[in-house]
Parts: structure tokens; sequence; C-alpha cells
């Protein structure tokens, strides 16, 4: 009898674990756009900033491998992994970073409530998930509540319908990319590598857009100690952030991950409100009761289930 209560125990553990970083990677996500646009109304070239935090959180965390002495092979399969995964990460982090002027960072933050439903759909057709009615349930009150907010940011979008549109095709990259990761995840290499090798995909990715927009704006990246402490608190919020970003994706699966776009989407729009002066959503009790229960509702639906 005593046996068997070892691995409910560690289920329960690791249920918890995946909680918690939940949550952490969640509000540094809606973070990272926050402090997006605080770089962007300091004058930072957006790409630029974007590229150089993203190769500072690639040397942090390839470092913290190495230090950790976890296994960091270079193959064919791991620089596949870097280049694609780097693409699906930089392409729709790019599309947020240009669209924050415009539409601004709680938008933003809540375009991430949706991938959630397109991962978990498309995961659920490639039969890496059956399909549960807790699940569905959480995920649809989940999205219910970023879509109620959502509606009522978009009101006040009108002159940049064209920047929100692209805002809102970001989830479907997203979805993309969390199946890739799952799917092609090299099985000999740490999650803290893997996270390392992403963020120099991604840089990689957008260093041609950077020298054809904005190479003669590099210098202003440098060009106020205001931009220079942004641009270390976001090299440090991408470190923190992906390092149990990957964590989390390894621990519980890319429908699990998914979720942290409901809670960028929350913790984004508070953060946007309170920090940024930006319009409080209307609704945004019902909005934060909605994704709090559906979120509670998903995490109870995948106890027990293998990932």
């Amino acid at each position: 009898m005593a046996c068997t209560a070892f691995p409910s125990k560690t289920a329960s553990r690791s249920n918890w674990q995946a909680l918690g970083c939940l949550l952490l990677v969640g509000t540094l996500l809606a973070l990272s756009f926050v402090v997006a646009k605080l770089a962007d109304a300091a004058g930072a070239p957006r790409l630029t900033f974007l590229v150089v935090a993203m190769l500072g959180a690639g040397c942090l965390l390839l470092g913290a491998a190495r230090c950790q002495r976890q296994p960091t092979p270079l193959t064919r399969r791991t620089l596949e992994y870097a280049a694609i995964s780097g693409m699906l990460f930089a392409l729709p982090n790019a599309m947020g970073f240009l669209a924050v002027r415009h539409v601004g960072a709680g938008f933003v933050s809540l375009s991430f409530a949706f991938p959630i439903l397109v991962t978990w759909f498309l995961a659920v057709m490639l039969k890496l998930e059956p399909l549960r009615l807790a699940r569905l349930s959480g995920v649809l009150l989940g999205l219910a509540g970023g879509v109620l907010v959502g509606l009522d940011k978009a009101s006040g979008t009108q002159s940049s319908w064209g920047w929100a549109a692209i805002v809102l095709a970001m989830p479907v990259i997203i979805a993309t990319g969390n199946l890739y990761r799952t799917l092609r995840w090299p099985t000999d290499a740490a999650p803290v590598f893997l996270a390392a090798l992403m963020m120099f995909g991604a840089a990689a990715s957008l260093l041609p857009f950077v020298l054809f927009f904005e190479a003669e704006q590099a210098a202003g990246l440098l060009s106020s100690a205001a931009v220079i402490r942004l641009l270390a608190m976001e090299t440090g919020v991408f470190t923190v952030l992906y390092l149990f970003y990957f964590m989390l994706q390894k621990l519980a699966g890319p429908v699990y991950l998914s979720q942290i776009g409901t809670v960028a989407a929350l913790i984004g729009t508070i953060i946007a409100v309170l920090g940024l002066g930006e319009s409080l959503p209307s609704h945004l009790g019902w909005a934060a009761t909605l994704i709090v229960v559906g979120t509670a509702l998903f995490h109870r639906g995948g106890q027990g289930a293998a990932t």
C-alpha cells in the first residue's frame, strides 16, 4: 500500500511545479512587452533592441548550461531545431514589438490568450492528447476571458486595424512553434541549451531585417542610459523567461505550455493599466474570473495525464 503512494505524490509535485512555472512564465512574457513599449518610448530602434536582448539572453543561457555541465551537442538535429524554433519564436515577437506602439502593450498581451485554443485543437488532431471535456471547458473559459477584454481593447484601435490584424495572427505562429518544439525535441540536449539555441536562431532570423530597416539606427541603442537599462532588463527577463519556458514545455507538454497566454493576457493588461496608463477594460473583472477558473479547470483536467 505504501508503495502506491509515491507515484501519486510525484505526480502531484509535478503538477504544482508546472503550475508555478506557468504563472512565472506568463507574467514574464507580459512584462517583456511592457519593457519593449518603454524602450520604444525611450527612442530605441525596436528590432535592434529585440535582437540584442535575444543574443544577450542566449549567451547567458548557454553559460548556465555549460556551468551546470549539461549536454550541449551541436548536431544537424540541434542546428535544425535552433533555426526553425528560433524563426517561429522571432516572428511573433517581432510582430508584437513592432505593433506595441500602435495598439498598446495590453492588446499585444491579450493576443496571447488565443494560442492555447489553436495548440489544443492541433494537438488533439495530431493525437498528441486525447479529447477531454474538462480540458475543453478550461480552454473555452480562458479563451472567453481573453476575448472579452480583447474586444473591449479593440474598440480603441480603429486607426490601427492593420496592426491589430497582425497581432491577431500571432497565435497561429505561436501554436505552431509550441508543437514543433515538442515533436522535434532533441532528446540528447538539455532544456537550458535548447533555450539558448532558440534565442540564437531567433536573433539570426531577425538580423537581415535589422540590417535592412535599422542599419542607420543601431547607434540609438546606446543613445541614453535609460535605453541601456531597459536593454539589460529585457535581457534578464528573456533569460529567466525562456529558462523556465523550456522547463515547462518538457515537464507538461505544448498544450499546457500554451496556457501562458491566458496568464500573460491578464497580467499584461493589469501592468499596462497600472504602469503605463492605458485605459482600463470595462469587463476586466469578469475576464479575470473566466481566465482564473479556466486555468484551474484545465489544470485539473490534465492531472494524471501522460505528456
